[in-house]
């Protein structure tokens, strides 16, 4: 069995650099928007607004979780770690959603209080200035995640952007209640857009706990990047078949394993140049990989596999 991998992501490698990026920036605009929510806050006494604030704060968290986890999952494969340390990144993942859906818990809790005491809010058009702010920043943050992603998939960035994307959504939804509890006077429509942004937090802490899961316990890769590195390794003209193909990912990186049919009668060597073909192709479609496989001669697998002559 032969083993072709591309070089390990390092530390100062650009996608290394970009995960760090991702990092600093999500702890930077967290801040940014605790501070400016806690005072719109203090002004307003929404529950919608509180409800956005500790949102952020437990953002900020979760995103200097993201920090440390990144730094940890981007050092190499050492002698007690042969795969590397990507799943701390799936670790740090999961522990973000428990955060996550204690706080959704709460903030259900405070609004079947302020349903129970409704009051008139204050200074609604600081509050809508704030959360206009607000939105902005968590804009251009989750564009510059979505690149990340592209680039490294990145199970805590990915994690991290899910949070802010349910940012946006809050912060809108807060916006309609802070303008239409103060306009419209109805005071129980804080409290219910409060409710509603708990809900949307568990369901945000249910998906990231669920992909961080499938990353712990080596789900394999979903079925399009399996047909495609099937369709990859078809594509070498020596190559008869294969089978055996197993896949897992772990952070950034990714395993993928197959048994490639060939011509039995060529010589290692050469059956040894084609695996280093196809690795290199695979490897090109899926940045970060780590691929193994092992030649057999087709002859004495038969159909055991998918071949070039068999629909996939």
């Amino acid at each position: 069995m032969d083993h072709h991998t591309l070089p390990p992501q390092e530390e100062g490698s650009p996608h290394a650099r970009l995960l760090r990026n991702a990092t600093y920036a999500s702890v930077g605009v967290a801040l940014i928007l605790i501070t400016i929510k806690a005072a719109a806050w203090i002004m307003t006494n929404s529950i919608g607004l509180q409800a956005s604030l500790v949102d952020s704060v437990l953002d900020c968290a979760a995103s200097l979780i993201n920090l440390v986890a990144v730094r940890e999952a981007l050092k190499p494969a050492d002698r007690e770690h042969r795969f590397g340390h990507g799943k701390i990144e799936a670790v740090a993942a999961l522990a973000q959603s428990m955060f996550i859906a204690g706080s959704a818990a709460w903030l259900i809790f405070e609004s079947a209080e302020r349903l129970a005491h409704p009051h008139d809010l204050e200074h609604t058009r600081a509050g809508i200035l704030v959360m206009t702010i607000s939105m902005v920043l968590t804009l251009g943050l989750v564009l510059f995640q979505n690149h990340v992603i592209k680039k490294t998939q990145s199970t805590a960035i990915k994690a991290d952007a899910i949070h802010y994307r349910s940012d946006f959504l809050i912060n809108g939804s807060v916006i309609v209640s802070l303008g239409l509890a103060s306009w419209l006077h109805l005071p129980l429509l804080d409290p219910l857009v409060g409710a509603g942004i708990a809900l949307y937090i568990l369901y945000t802490a249910w998906t990231i706990s669920k992909e961080a899961f499938d990353v712990l316990i080596d789900r394999e890769l979903a079925d399009e990047d399996r047909e495609r590195i099937t369709q990859i390794a078809l594509t070498h003209k020596d190559v008869t078949g294969l089978h055996d193909l197993r896949t897992r990912s772990s952070g950034p990186h990714k395993f993928i394993q197959l048994h490639l049919e060939m011509d039995g009668n060529m010589s290692l060597s050469a059956a040894h140049v084609i695996a280093d073909d196809v690795a290199v192709l695979i490897a090109d479609a899926f940045p970060s990989a780590e691929v193994i496989i092992h030649q057999d001669p087709y002859q004495l697998v038969g159909k055991k596999g998918i071949n070039r002559r068999q629909p996939t």
